[in-house]
């Protein structure tokens, strides 16, 4: 797996020279993003670490996500992932973190669509949220990829307005 190199190295950079972490957590992507980070130049100066919590059952047990909120949407909304965001991080204790959950196959539960939110929380504050959707057809692994490039894409635009702002 192969992911941006100048993306990478733009986020080591830009946590480097904030002397800022991060840490991470996600399901749809499956170990995607913590392997995208694992990858970046000098990882061990500021990526913490990170999880998979693939079910509901394990969001709610590591993650303090309430089960009742998190039944009634299969684990899978943006308040979960804020929630989960804010979590990693305080469990990490990362400045910067970075949660994820969705669907790569389209099933029931999901209706028949596949999609993800991901979430980013700065010093235990949510600064990002959004859903992206992919066409149905999509194969899981592409979707995956997919996914994690997005989501570090829309994780450097969020490491340039923190930049601009200090």
């Amino acid at each position: 797996m192969k992911f941006e190199e100048n993306l990478l190295d733009y986020i080591s950079q830009s946590l480097m020279k904030t002397g800022e972490t991060i840490s991470i957590v996600e399901s749809v992507t499956s170990g995607c993003l913590q392997l995208a980070f694992s990858q970046m130049p000098n990882a061990s100066l500021f990526y913490k670490g990170g999880m998979t919590a693939y079910t509901l059952s394990e969001k709610v047990r590591l993650l303090n996500i309430d089960r009742t909120e998190a039944e009634e949407c299969d684990g899978v909304s943006a308040n979960i992932a804020e929630m989960m965001a804010v979590n990693v991080a305080q469990l990490f204790r990362s400045d910067w973190s970075i949660a994820a959950t969705g669907y790569c196959t389209p099933i029931r539960n999901s209706g028949y669509k596949i999609f993800v939110y991901f979430s980013f929380a700065y010093r235990g504050e949510i600064v990002f949220t959004k859903k992206l959707e992919l066409h149905p057809k999509t194969l899981a692994l592409d979707a995956q990829l997919y996914y994690t490039e997005f989501i570090l894409g829309c994780f450097k635009s969020q490491m340039n307005r923190a930049l601009i702002l200090q």
